[in-house]
């Protein structure tokens, strides 16, 4: 445990966690099911009506009205402050809030721009002045938000935008220049949280009426999925934008707009979550309606391999995702919500979770990627047909792994700030690497195994999953020393097994917390996910150690480590058509995801 009174981000790779310490959707309480049941009610009766024309049809005019039907919900309203005319919602509400708001489709993407990247740099960054002249109305949808980062020539590379802003002589404005891409909402906005060079030099956050004279919303692009939502771009020539509405400090704008990502990052994790839940939802029922040789798809086991496999690694998604909203909520909790500041100290507790944001982002981003895919196989020809909702599922899933930053540059940022962490001496990385390095070159132990407590085999495969990330990255570091940044593939397979760890630890701790409140036999279900999730993925864990060795060191000293990391990816196989037979028939029975 770090010198605070809750784990930092990362720390879940050096420390054991208490079951009972990991939030789990099982710890909803009612409020926040009462909040699911209200959005899936938005669902029925205001999306419904008019799928055809903003999904199909791609009506992103549809949004506004929309957006003020939510406003009177309450849902752009969660994030916001008491203060300021919201609810002020800890991050497991929004999370779940995001993850029924995917089937809402193309508006998850239009609400997601206004509640959260349009809404939280002033929620975050704002003064006084600045919050209580915006947020009372951004919560009631008088104020329409959305948010403009990306440039035609800076998209992952942020910081090169070529948007610039000059102080005026008198000191009362700023005049900006310059053109902003893909902004979600852009072309029924009020307000728009862009970002510019002052002077040409100091990325800055301003705050833009694009109501303004010089500002030109461009056309909507046509885009490949979630066509509802609206996409353009935002040209700025000679736009005044008053001093005051410049959002945080000078020169410091990327401050915000990494902060906002990291947001953005978990809440499209629980996104996509809803998005593979949903998948399951559409498939299931077909596959038992669709007879062929004599019988329902559902009963071949090809079948049921996709149906168990689509459901493990949502349970493994959902716990991860859950887990992070808790350790967020925890870190944020430790603050004193009176203090002057308490909104910027909190999203720098979220800051502490960047690993974790990243990782969920990516995580959940493709396992909605597998989902999709399979769902539309087991629909065969009917899932390549808009008649039925997958193929809509499988085009709109694809710009998950696009926004908030790509998962490629996420997946740097993952090992990257495990190292950066390490440095500043805020996570004990180095001198865990290297007990780790010093267990593979020594001689291996020959303990004979007992009989086998619950779920005990699938803990020790996570643990050493965890020191495969400590050895591959701690000699990494070593190896490429500062060059190590450019050793993109290196770290992409380091990441990818950070990732697993995390994702299997988090399904453990969710049973384990089950079984000790309910009893072993509640968390059968879980178990069963478990034994499926943790086995495959140390099937991949081992590839990917093999790679990262056979990228940093070679001769004696590879064949050495590569004894070693043999020792701790080593595992029994489990019969996996039984496992699927077995998960399979509870997701059919449920018509859908179930944790049993």
């Amino acid at each position: 445990m770090s010198e605070n009174s809750y784990p930092t981000g990362g720390e879940f790779l050096l420390s054991e966690t208490a079951p009972e310490k990991a939030f789990t959707p099982e710890d909803f309480d009612e409020t926040q099911r009462m909040f699911s049941t209200t959005v899936d009610s938005f669902v029925d009766a205001v999306i419904e009506p008019v799928r055809d024309e903003l999904e199909y049809k791609g009506n992103t005019k549809l949004g506004k009205d929309l957006l003020l039907k939510a406003a009177e919900m309450g849902f752009l309203m969660i994030d916001i402050p008491e203060a300021y005319g919201g609810m002020g919602g800890n991050k497991a509400t929004v999370m779940l809030v995001s993850e029924r708001m995917a089937y809402t489709g193309s508006f998850a993407v239009t609400h997601g721009a206004q509640s959260g990247i349009g809404t939280l740099p002033i929620v975050y960054y704002g003064t006084e002045e600045q919050k209580s002249k915006y947020l009372p109305r951004i919560a009631t949808g008088e104020l329409m938000s959305c948010y403009a980062l990306t440039e035609t020539g800076s998209g992952s590379d942020a910081l090169n935008a070529a948007t610039v802003a000059k102080l005026s002589d008198d000191g009362s404005h700023y005049v900006l220049n310059g053109s902003k891409q893909f902004i979600t909402n852009a072309d029924y906005s009020d307000l728009c949280i862009l970002f510019a060079k002052i002077d040409g030099e100091h990325f800055t956050c301003f705050m833009v009426d694009l109501h303004a004279d010089g500002v030109t919303i461009g056309p909507e692009e046509h885009k490949m999925g979630i066509k509802g939502s609206s996409t353009c771009a935002i040209t700025l020539e000679d736009v005044k934008v008053p001093a005051n509405d410049l959002l945080g400090t000078i020169g410091k704008g990327h401050h915000i707009a990494f902060n906002i990502l990291n947001v953005g990052r978990f809440k499209l994790g629980a996104s996509v979550l809803g998005g593979v839940k949903m998948t399951l939802a559409a498939a299931v029922p077909y596959t038992k309606e669709r007879e062929q040789f004599g019988q329902p798809l559902c009963n071949f086991g090809l079948i049921r391999k996709k149906i168990a496999d689509i459901q493990t690694i949502g349970f493994l998604t959902e716990s991860m995702v859950y887990r992070t909203a808790g350790l967020l909520d925890d870190a944020i909790a430790t603050l004193d919500k009176s203090a002057e500041g308490y909104d910027l100290a909190g999203i720098k507790k979220v800051e502490e979770f960047s690993i974790e944001c990243s990782m969920i982002k990516v995580y959940a981003s493709e396992a909605l990627a597998f989902a999709v895919d399979e769902g539309v196989q087991m629909l065969g020809g009917y899932g390549y047909c808009s008649e039925y909702p997958l193929e809509r599922y499988y085009r709109d899933e694809r710009i998950n792994r696009l926004f908030e930053g790509t998962n490629e540059i996420n997946r740097m940022i993952i090992p990257g700030m495990i190292m950066k962490k390490a440095l500043k001496g805020e996570l004990p990385f180095l001198k865990a690497a290297q007990d780790v390095a010093e267990d593979l070159t020594a001689l291996p132990s020959f303990e004979e195994p007992g009989e086998p407590e619950f779920l005990e085999e699938e803990m020790k495969l996570v643990a050493n999953m965890k020191k495969v990330v400590l050895a591959t990255l701690g000699l990494a570091a070593q190896k490429f020393g500062m060059a190590l940044k450019n050793e993109q593939e290196v770290l992409a397979d380091i990441a990818d097994v950070c990732m697993e760890a995390y994702a299997c630890e988090s399904g453990i701790l969710r049973a384990l917390k089950k079984a000790n409140k309910d009893g072993e036999e509640s968390a059968t279900a879980m178990a069963d996910m478990l034994s499926l999730g943790v086995h495959d993925s140390m099937d991949k864990v081992t590839v990917l150690a093999r790679n990262i060795l056979g990228n940093t060191v070679d001769g004696d000293e590879l064949r050495t480590y590569a004894a070693g990391l043999r020792r701790l990816t080593k595992h029994d196989p489990v019969s996996r058509s039984k496992l699927h037979d077995r998960i399979a028939a509870r997701v059919i029975e449920a018509d859908g995801y179930t944790v049993g």
